[in-house]
């Protein structure tokens, strides 16, 4: 005479596999948000709460800037040396601005860690030249200040794609 066992399926059966599935589901959420978190912090901006205090402060700059007139045109270039960035710098007639001070990062935009600080050498006519050597492909984003000797300024913005023409 054989017998054979039948495992019967209980209530604390139920109850243990539940709770071991909703483990499951929220230590993996929790590995998700972590590793989330890790790799991008989700500020953009550095003292963002700050910045947005001081806000009116930007508006009012802004607003003497767009007075001021003065326009600024960026390209990536190259020479026998490497990649060149290009800062063009005109007034409201079109004048060449000389003797500014170019304050400027070139911004990888997946990671900070691809960003530059960028030191620019006036070349006369309004333009400045800054000198990076070698720089990977893709999108990059210049963030610059622009400021004469009188203390006239210009915050300015480009978006710069590396090789041209991609």
């Amino acid at each position: 005479m054989t017998t054979t066992a039948t495992a019967k399926l209980s209530g604390w059966h139920v109850l243990i596999a539940l709770l071991a599935f909703f483990a499951a589901i929220i230590a993996i959420n929790i590995a998700f948000a972590v590793a989330a978190v890790q790799t991008f912090p989700g500020e953009d901006e550095r003292r963002s709460y700050t910045q947005g205090l001081h806000y009116n402060n930007v508006l009012a700059e802004r607003r003497a800037q767009a007075e001021l007139g003065w326009r600024a045109r960026s390209e990536l270039t190259t020479d026998a040396q490497g990649v060149l960035l290009a800062v063009d710098l005109r007034d409201r007639q079109g004048a060449p601005i000389n003797n500014a001070n170019i304050d400027a990062t070139l911004r990888w935009l997946p990671s900070e860690s691809g960003d530059r600080a960028l030191v620019f050498e006036a070349q006369g006519g309004g333009r400045y030249v800054a000198r990076i050597g070698a720089l990977d492909a893709g999108r990059w984003d210049l963030r610059a200040r622009a400021q004469d000797q009188s203390g006239n300024a210009l915050n300015f913005e480009a978006e710069l794609t590396w090789p041209p023409g991609r």
